[in-house]
Parts: structure tokens; C-alpha cells; sequence
């Protein structure tokens, strides 16, 4: 797929046009652009793996067509948008269309991304768009994507002129000192960029961070005075712009250097640090939640302060506390995805510097601390980040996804540990968090066999605690599959990972079948939850339901006879009976076990009955009945708990029943069938019928009137007799 459509492209768009041919120019560019347009919210990813890709099939070739085009288009693109604005300058209607000029200048970003040699010579005439007037939305794009070019081009121009990055800078620093938080985020890394790698104006910056960080300080010392003072409310604005620049400088600039402060002893990052962390624990959620943005762009340039004690604190507290605000949650795990990234981003350019000199370089000297370091910061926050995949909100989950993928596929932990949340996440309601979660496991069963196997009863037991999590209306019970047309099993991926391997798929069947076994004593929703599952797992062979009937009926024949001689147990010949005091434990089993043979008798001859007349089998069925309750004991415990552990057996005999309808299987089919036979025999594939559900009615009742807690009346003792019966 790939190649074609990189084949297809190459054709479209980069191959280069006639010169003389201007209509078919302009076309090119509008196509490019519209589709960029078209993409502005599902992200640009395909558009720079097309060029990479393209870019990179010809850089051994000695005719590159595609570089070529990529001028071309480049050059194209910017006269296009100097004559679009001279048309705007002459008519009424400025800003109108403005949608096409954020089109045109976000597609220049994506080339200079891939190849910022493009844009060096346009970088003067980029440069005026910083000063565009900001009034809708779209001017501040135009800004932000300007921003980014120059961050990438500026540092590859040969002598820039003086002006011209003193322009840059005074514009960038206008910028910063009077917009919102996008706009001073992407001011401040071109700022980074300028300074840090051409013009050295390090007192430029300095004298930037000292005017946020002096008002910080002092808004600091007027709260510790009075945290009600009328002067924070009105500096309310000043204090979260300044917490937020704090942060953005301290991201890009290491103040700590001698440039900056000179020859003062004192540790900025430290001072920045205790500032922050003074502010988290302010009580207005806003100024919380700047503060610890503040702290993640700190973090991104001095890892080490997320070992702080204090740090470790602040975020295991807010992603672990369960009354803590959502907000303050999602952005600590947006720190953390940030950090990772930024660390990415900087290992794949450590990799390609070490490309170009590894023929030299000695590969003892290549030691990659960055990656120990992330690697032990992860560690530190794994636990808390995986937990908070068990939160109603979407969004929470969603971002420790993230966290979790840029961690693995950064090779930072041991996937194992990873595994049993990976497949809860799988069935997340939301598509694209599935999907995502699924992808993670498909890479690790890629490199570890064995694992998802082994990790995978676990998996299925948390994904019905993120079910629970989810579940809006707790009324109604967790249910294990899909509530659309296609009813799969909410875990049917897992399945399909594990089922190719029959030892594994074996196994795993049989893990979860014995978790309905009495003495496992699980919960009676997850019963029903994993029910669901294995009643619309995606089994695609004879064997694989067969296989699972046939341990229904081992389960039943063990478990179900307990049960029933349980009941039995507990019940008494007449009222009389029980009242009688009792001397000592040898009549107390004497007494048991005559009241158990004259009851079993009684509650079975109208079974013996109810075969010679069938006409009246209702009213022999209300005998039957009437027959038990009166052999009820006192105390109902042991009936509630009947009534609780049977809810496996019947889960179990209505899967059995519900597998046997959707096969189509004879009875004869599934008494014959041995698991120990060659698999040849029963790999022909399974006619599904269409339209059988799954829904064992007598548990959802009893979840839903939730039994285990109610009151004993009699309705609810008839219903357990009848269960029994």
C-alpha cells in the first residue's frame, strides 16, 4: 500500500512541472494545500512520511526529480502567498480568506520540517509575518507556523544580516510578552533557536526571564503575607502568564549557564523549582495547574529535578488520588508525554549526528546517558500512570496511553508489566485508544512470544475493572461485549492474538473457566462479564467451542453436584426438627443426616410424578416447590450463598447451551469429542448461525434486583428454590 501510494504522489505532486507551465503550478499548489487544509485536526504524519520517503528513494541517485519539485513547489508556494497578499492589500475583504493562507504557510513548515535547506533562501521574506495583527484564529496559526520555519531555517542561513535577527528577536520577544499560551510556547523555542545556536544575545533572554521571575517572587511574598489579599485576584492574570514564560524559557534555556548569570553562585533551576512547587499548592485550580506546566518545561531541561522528593509527591499524588481534579491529572501526564517526546526527538538527532562520524568514532565512546536517565524516571511514575487507565474520563485514559506507547517504543521498561493494562485498554469504548492499545501488544507478542499468554487471565480480569470504570449507570451490570451490531467479545483481539497457538489457546480457556468454579469465588458481574466473552470470542474452528464444552460439562459434573449437596445439607425435615435443642455434636450429625434423606425424598417425589403426567406439570412443578420451601431453614445465609455461588453453574450452563445453538452441534457432536484427539479431526470451520445472543436472563435479574444484599422475603426464597430445583 505503501509504495503505491508514494508511487501515486510522486506522480500527483512531486514531479516537476515546465517551467512555462504556470496553470499547472497553481494547480499543484491549491491541491497541496486544500489537502493539508483538510487535515488540520487528524495531523500531518502521512505528509512527512511521504516526502521522507521520497526524499530518501533518490539520495544515492545522481537525477533527484523529487528534491527538484520540493524547490520548485517551495518557491511556488511563497510567491503565491506574496501575490495573494497583494491582493488582499487592494481589496476590502482582508482577512477573508485567510484559511488559504494558513494552508499555504503550514505546508511551507511541513517542507522546511523535512527539509529546512529549502526555505533558507525565503527566510527573510517569512520573517515579516511575525508582526501579522492578531485578531482571529487563523492570524495566530500563521504566527505559530512562521515561528516554526525561522526556528528551523534561521540557524542554517550563512551571515545572516545584523538587522535581521535583531528584527527576529525584538518581534519574537513582542510576542511573548503579549499573547496567550500557543503563540509564547512556539515564540520561545524559535527564540531558543535564534539565540542559543546564532546571535549568543544571551542578555536579551535574561533580562526576559528576570522580569517573570522577579514578579513571580514577589507575587510569592505578597501570598505568604495574606492569601486573601484583593492585589492576587487583580494580579491573577500576571501570576499564570508568569508561571507559564518561567517555564517556557527555563525549556529552551539553561540559566544556569555562565552567559546568563555570570559569576553569581546561586542555582537558578533550584530557585525556579521551589517558585513552582510553591505555587501547586495554591488553592485556585488555574494557578495549580500552571505551575505544574511551568514544572513539565522545566523537567525538559533538567530531568534530574523529577527525582526531587517533592516532585515525586506532587505527581504520584495527583495521578493516584482519586478526589483530585481531572485537570491537574491530564496535564501531569501531558508533562510526562511531552518529556518523552522532546527525549525522542533528541535521541533520533543524537542518531543521525552519530551517522554521519561513525565511520571515525569509536563506539566505546557513544555512551547514551539520556535514555538511563528517562528510563529510571519512568520507573518512578509507571505504576500511578498505568492506574490511570481505571478513570471515567476518557481524556485521562487517552493521555496515559500515550505515555505508556512512547515508553515502550523507547524500549524504557520491561513491556511485561505493561501487558495486563495494555489488553484492558483494548477495550476501551473509543476506537483509536483500542486500536492503539492493540498495536502496542502486536509489537510486543512481535518480540517476546509468550507474554500476552502469559499475562493474559490478568488482562481480561483488569479490563473488567476499566469496564467498571466506565460503566455510567452502575444499575445496570458490566457486560464483555460490544453493544453495536457486530456484539463481538469487548477482548476478541486478545483471542485472536492466542488463538493460533493451541497449548496457549488451551490454556487460556481453561484459566478462565475455572474462575466459575465455587471455590474460586469470583464476583458474580465478572462471571458474567467473562461469559460474554467466551460467548462471542472470535473462535473460527470445531475445536475451539468443543474444547470449551466439553470443560463445561467436567466443571458442572464437579462443582454442580457440590452445590446441590450443599442445599441439601442446609435443609430440614420439618420446623419441629430444628427447634430441638440439641445434646451434643453426635446428634447434631445424626439429626442431619435424617433430616437430609427425608427432605431429598420429599423434594424428589414429585419429580417421579411429574414424568408419568406431563399435563399437569404446573401444578406439580408449584408441589415440587412448595415441597422445599417448607424444608427451608431459619437462617437464610446459606441460601443467599446458594443462591450466589449457583450463578456460575447457571452462567456456565447457559454459555454451554448458547456455544451449542451458535455451532449448530448435535448433542452426539459434543459427547464425542475429545480433546486429546488429533486436531485435524475437528479443524473444519464453524458455520455461525446469525441473530443468537447471549443474555442468561436469571443472572442479570440477579444482578439487577442485587440479590447478595437483599432482604430474604419469600419471593426471593421461591426464586432460589426454583434455581435449585
Amino acid at each position: 500500500l505503501q509504495k503505491l501510494v508514494n508511487e501515486t504522489f510522486q506522480k500527483l505532486w512531486f514531479t516537476p512541472t515546465p517551467h512555462h507551465d504556470k496553470e499547472a503550478m497553481t494547480r499543484k499548489i491549491l491541491n497541496i494545500t486544500d489537502v493539508v487544509a483538510a487535515c488540520r485536526d487528524t495531523g500531518y504524519d502521512w505528509f512527512e512520511q511521504l516526502l521522507q520517503n521520497l526524499l530518501k528513494s533518490e539520495e544515492d541517485a545522481s537525477y533527484k526529480p523529487v528534491k527538484k519539485a520540493c524547490t520548485q513547489l517551495v518557491d511556488n508556494l511563497v510567491e503565491h502567498i506574496l501575490k495573494y497578499e497583494e491582493s488582499l492589500s487592494d481589496s476590502d475583504n482582508k482577512g477573508v480568506n485567510s484559511g488559504r493562507l494558513v494552508a499555504c504557510i503550514t505546508t511551507l513548515f511541513l517542507f522546511s520540517k523535512i527539509r529546512p535547506q529549502l526555505m533558507v533562501k525565503h527566510a527573510m521574506t517569512m520573517q515579516p509575518y511575525l508582526t501579522t495583527k492578531c485578531s482571529t484564529q487563523n492570524d495566530f496559526m500563521v504566527i505559530c507556523n512562521v515561528a516554526k520555519i525561522l526556528e528551523l531555517v534561521v540557524p542554517l542561513m550563512e551571515h545572516p544580516s545584523e538587522t535581521f535577527l535583531a528584527t527576529i528577536e525584538e518581534d519574537l520577544m513582542k510576542l511573548i510578552i503579549k499573547y496567550g499560551m500557543t503563540v509564547v510556547q512556539h515564540c520561545v523555542s524559535c527564540l531558543g533557536a535564534v539565540v542559543n545556536k546564532v546571535t549568543l544575545n544571551y542578555k536579551f533572554v535574561w533580562a526576559c526571564f528576570n522580569r517573570y521571575y522577579g514578579a513571580l517572587l514577589k507575587l510569592k511574598s505578597q501570598h505568604q503575607e495574606d492569601p486573601n489579599s484583593t492585589i492576587l485576584t487583580a494580579n491573577k492574570p500576571a501570576l499564570l502568564r508568569s508561571l507559564f514564560t518561567v517555564g517556557a524559557l527555563c525549556r529552551h534555556f539553561d540559566f544556569d549557564q555562565e552567559d546568563f548569570k555570570g559569576n553569581s553562585k546561586v542555582n537558578i533551576k533550584e530557585k525556579v523549582l521551589e517558585l513552582l512547587m510553591y505555587f501547586t499548592k495554591h488553592a485556585d485550580e488555574e494557578v495549580q495547574t500552571k505551575a505544574i506546566i511551568g514544572l513539565g518545561f522545566a523537567f525538559i531541561q533538567h530531568p534530574s529535578l523529577m527525582f526531587e522528593q517533592e516532585v515525586k509527591t506532587l505527581y504520584n499524588s495527583i495521578l493516584s488520588d482519586k478526589n483530585c481534579s481531572v485537570n491537574l491529572k491530564i496535564q501531569v501526564l501531558k508533562n510526562l508525554q511531552t518529556y518523552l517526546q522532546e527525549e525522542d526527538t533528541r535521541m533520533q538527532q543524537a542518531d543521525r549526528d552519530w551517522k554521519k562520524v561513525a565511520k571515525q568514532e569509536d563506539l566505546k565512546e557513544m555512551g547514551d546517558i539520556s535514555s538511563g536517565m528517562s528510563s529510571s524516571i519512568m520507573q518512578l511514575y509507571l505504576k500511578q500512570v498505568l492506574e490511570a487507565f481505571f478513570h471515567t474520563q476518557s481524556t485521562v485514559r487517552h493521555f496515559a496511553l500515550n505515555v505508556i506507547a512512547l515508553t515502550l517504543n523507547q524500549g524504557l521498561i520491561h513491556p511485561v508489566q505493561c501487558v495486563p493494562y495494555l489488553i484492558a485498554m483494548g477495550t476501551d469504548p473509543e476506537p483509536s485508544m483500542r486500536n492503539k492499545a492493540d498495536q502496542q501488544l502486536v509489537e510486543i507478542d512481535k518480540k517476546y512470544a509468550g507474554f500476552i499468554h502469559m499475562k493474559a487471565v490478568a488482562g481480561m480480569k483488569m479490563s473488567y475493572q476499566v469496564q467498571q470504570a466506565i460503566n455510567t449507570c452502575p444499575k445496570d451490570p458490566v457486560r464483555g461485549f460490544r453493544h453495536d451490531e457486530s456484539s463481538n467479545a469487548l477482548c476478541s483481539h486478545l483471542y485472536s492474538m492466542i488463538r493460533g497457538n493451541r497449548q496457549h489457546r488451551r490454556a487460556f480457556l481453561i484459566s478462565l473457566l475455572n474462575l466459575f468454579d465455587d471455590t474460586a469465588k469470583t464476583e458474580v458481574n465478572m462471571l458474567l462479564y467473562i461469559a460474554d466473552n467466551l460467548a462471542c470470542f472470535p473462535y473460527q474452528t470445531q475445536e475451539e467451542p468443543l474444547f470449551i464444552m466439553h470443560h463445561i460439562d467436567i466443571t458442572l459434573s464437579v462443582s454442580g453436584s457440590n452445590l446441590l449437596q450443599s442445599f441439601k445439607e442446609s435443609m430440614v425435615k420439618d420446623k419441629k426438627k430444628e427447634r430441638k435443642p440439641l445434646s451434643d455434636e453426635e446428634t447434631e450429625s445424626d439429626s442431619n443426616s435424617g433430616s437430609e434423606s427425608e427432605s431429598e425424598e420429599e423434594a424428589s417425589k414429585p419429580r417421579k410424578l411429574r414424568k408419568q403426567v406431563d399435563s399437569d406439570s404446573d401444578s406439580d412443578e408449584e408441589n415440587d416447590i412448595n415441597a422445599v420451601m417448607k424444608c427451608l431453614p431459619e437462617n437464610s445465609a446459606p441460601l443467599i450463598e446458594f443462591a450466589n455461588v449457583s450463578q456460575g453453574i447457571l452462567l456456565l450452563l447457559m454459555l454451554k447451551q448458547h456455544l451449542k445453538n451458535l455451532c449448530g452441534f448435535s448433542d452426539s457432536k459434543i459427547q464425542k469429542y475429545s480433546p486429546s484427539e488429533s486436531a485435524k479431526v475437528y479443524d473444519k470451520a464453524i458455520n455461525r448461525k446469525t441473530g443468537v445472543h447471549f443474555h442468561p436472563k436469571q443472572t442479570l435479574d440477579f444482578l439487577r434486583s442485587d440479590m447478595a444484599n437483599s432482604k430474604i422475603t419469600e419471593e426471593v426464597k421461591r426464586s432460589i428454590v426454583k434455581q435449585y430445583l
